[in-house]
């Protein structure tokens, strides 16, 4: 009997996954009919964070950290305070105050240069035969990010990524932040799925813990090997990439 050209991408993306041809045929987890993703698990930020470098030498990783740091600060007073401004103007302004903090002179062109770094975003190198693998076992996929759509379908354009999603959720759909409830919604809304058929997929430990408290199940993709938040919940699983999401999805 022929081979499917579907069972030898399958196949083809096992072996790329270094996960057995079976695995990849197989059901996901018993349940899981749907994967939510946060935009860091899918896009590699650490160029954004390599032109600060380029840019203030020396001084970039310090700035890096400073401007990630009070980008998530934002979001959440933002929320809570029902002063709602995108992710976009949340990130500049983050920038802004970080080098004013640091103070080092952030010229027009080196804050258009930095802000443009989230525009060209990629996938990180796993990615694309993880999803792959997701798509050929049937499971729905969306992003669920804080990103800007114009942020998202960049970077779904630069990683050739065209297709995979179902849906593109982005927050300033509802004009909050994670992890408000009404964000995660979003998830429930689009699929119209139940909670626990949707797994939320995070980047930050916070993330994991806002989506657990919702009720989804959550895997966190924990790239910078960080201890888990001390909130009270954790993730249903961890791992360090999409690799590790496909085998813990198809044991």
């Amino acid at each position: 009997m022929p081979i499917s050209r579907s069972a030898l991408v399958r196949g083809s993306v096992a072996t790329g996954l270094g996960i057995t041809a079976s695995a990849a045929h197989a059901m996901p987890r018993a349940g899981i009919k749907a994967i939510a993703f946060d935009a860091f698990p899918i896009f590699d930020p650490r160029p954004v964070f390599a032109v600060a470098e380029e840019l203030f030498p020396g001084k970039g990783a310090e700035l890096s950290n400073a401007w990630r740091t009070r980008q998530f600060e934002y979001t959440w007073l933002r929320s809570m305070s029902h002063h709602y401004a995108d992710f976009w103007k949340v990130t500049e302004d983050a920038l802004v105050f970080a080098a004013k903090t640091m103070q080092v002179e952030l010229t027009s062109e080196k804050r258009a240069r930095l802000m443009q770094g989230y525009l060209e975003l990629k996938p990180w190198p796993e990615v694309v035969s993880a999803l792959q693998a997701f798509k050929a076992t049937g499971l729905r996929m969306a992003f669920l990010s804080n990103f800007t759509p114009a942020m998202l379908e960049a970077g779904i354009k630069n990683g050739a990524l065209e297709g995979m999603f179902e849906y593109v959720l982005s927050t300033d759909r509802v004009k909050t932040y994670k992890p408000d409830p009404r964000a995660y919604q979003m998830g429930l809304d689009a699929f119209r799925l139940k909670r626990e058929e949707i797994l939320f997929v995070a980047y930050a430990g916070w993330d994991a813990a806002g989506a657990k408290w919702f009720g989804y199940p959550t895997f966190w993709v924990n790239r910078l090997r960080l201890p888990a938040e001390q909130l009270d919940v954790v993730p249903d699983a961890m791992g360090s990439d999409l690799n590790d999401l496909v085998k813990y999805l198809h044991t």
